[in-house]
């Protein structure tokens, strides 16, 4: 991915603005699976400049905060995931379906009513983006298919795992027409397989695998407790589905460690992957200090060689404030420099 040690980079969204996106609205809510247009502050049609601009501004915050790995910021997105979930076929996001949410609360969300196809690149324009737009590493996110299978109302499949490996090949498509466009990591944001951990060995691996087929470019999985803002509860006797992901054909294993003071030796059940770890707290608009995102950094050391580790958020940054965002983002940057330092590399 890159030569740099120690790399730094956002787990995938950066804060948007407040011209841009009503914040408030936006974290009065549960992450909308359906498409939430309502949100957006600018007309529709200075929607798509605005989202150009405001996406070169997160682009260029990363850059200046020293940021090794840059993403789009997920700026043109309401959600991490309804963005691509709702551009496949085979879903009504006009009558949508309901299940429940990560804390059990019904929710809308879209409705499977035919095969799940990807007839289009959703995100292929995006990368082209952000690849013309910086020299870095660049990253792009796509939500998962056992996540999305989950974040939807099943009325055409015998089963919710058919339609998961549907999912899969729409994302196995959608991957591969990223790499190509210059992307030189993707990541598949699969949070809730941290959440229904059954059902993920059941059939989510499988889905991820499949999803993950025939590419060849760097990969990521990024499994996490859920942003922040929302679900602030984090399990003490952490992941509960993590150890198998050692088997999963992604390059990488993204996690949270921050704010759930998760005990590192789960990471020894990870060897061979490169592992994202999450040092940044969410939870806290207080900007840490260098050296205390230094200290959570050496925790894996004793797991995880430092020529696998990355430096990153445990989650997105959506819902911080913009200044705490770039804090923390400097913040990353700077222990980076000081284990670097103090590894002679």
């Amino acid at each position: 991915m890159t030569d740099v040690l120690f790399p730094t980079a956002l787990v995938g969204s950066a804060p948007q603005p407040d011209w841009l996106i009503d914040r408030a609205g936006l974290a009065g809510r549960m992450p909308p699976r359906v498409r939430a247009k309502e949100l957006w502050r600018v007309a529709p049609e200075h929607l798509p400049e605005a989202l150009d601009d405001a996406t070169v501004v997160a682009i260029r915050t990363q850059e200046w905060a020293g940021l090794d790995v840059v993403t789009d910021g997920e700026i043109r997105r309401e959600s991490y995931s309804n963005h691509f979930a709702t551009a496949l076929d085979g879903v009504d996001v006009d009558n949508p379906g309901t299940a429940p949410n990560r804390s059990g609360e019904p929710i809308p969300v879209p409705r499977i009513v035919g095969p799940i196809r990807r007839t289009h690149p959703i995100q292929l324009e995006d990368m082209r983006f952000l690849r013309a737009r910086t020299d870095r590493v660049a990253k792009m996110t796509v939500p998962g298919p056992f996540t999305m299978s989950q974040q939807a109302q099943n009325d055409h499949y015998p089963d919710i795992e058919a339609a998961a490996m549907d999912y899969a090949a729409a994302v196995n498509a959608e991957i591969k027409d990223l790499h190509a466009a210059g992307a030189d990591v993707v990541q598949i944001d699969e949070p809730w397989m941290q959440s229904r951990p059954d059902a993920a060995r059941a059939y989510g691996l499988a889905a991820l695998n499949a999803a993950l087929d025939g590419v060849t470019g760097t990969t990521a999985v990024h499994i996490c407790f859920g942003y922040a803002a929302m679900i602030s509860g984090r399990p003490s006797e952490g992941y509960s589905f993590l150890p198998e992901l050692a088997d999963c054909a992604a390059d990488q294993i993204s996690i949270e460690s921050a704010q759930s003071g998760l005990d590192l030796g789960v990471l020894a059940d990870l060897s061979g992957k490169t592992i994202v770890l999450g040092v940044i707290d969410l939870s806290d608009t207080t900007v840490e200090s260098d050296e205390v995102v230094a200290a959570r950094v050496r925790r894996a050391f004793p797991y995880v060689a430092e020529e696998r580790l990355v430096i990153a958020t445990d989650c997105g940054m959506k819902y911080l404030p913009r200044d705490s965002a770039e804090g923390k983002m400097r913040a990353m940057a700077g222990a980076a420099a000081i284990l670097r330092a103090e590894s002679g590399r």
